[in-house]
């Protein structure tokens, strides 16, 4: 079984920043791509970023030019960098990895930006 354990939320004031980390309990390299998706009170699940494995990356439009994934491989560990956070960043964050059209989810990790 796939594991993913996220941390790094937390409470931040608007115009902060938080960096969130996911670490697999496989090597990132087996994952055809990993990606972060929030989900926010009343709201569905959205995409907020996916990283396909050789190929791009893609971002959300209201996170554009604010947030930035990235991984150390000698952590095996991927980063979700959120600067200028606002209000409406307020939401379970949740990294999903993909593997042979397997999804495998986090546990999710709150952050919550006040104003």
């Amino acid at each position: 079984q796939v594991q993913l354990v996220e941390s790094g939320g937390g409470l931040v004031q608007a115009g902060g920043s938080l960096r969130l980390s996911c670490a697999p309990s496989r090597s990132i390299f087996s994952f055809d791509a990993m990606d972060w998706y929030r989900q926010a009170p009343g709201k569905q699940r959205e995409v907020v970023t996916t990283s396909i494995r050789g190929g791009s990356t893609n971002y959300a439009d209201s996170v554009k030019g604010r947030f930035a994934i990235s991984r150390d491989i000698a952590k095996n560990t991927v980063y979700l960098q959120m600067n200028s956070l606002k209000p409406e960043d307020t939401a379970v964050y949740y990294c999903r990895g993909r593997i042979r059209g397997n999804e495998y989810w986090g546990q999710g990790t709150q952050v919550t930006v006040s104003s």
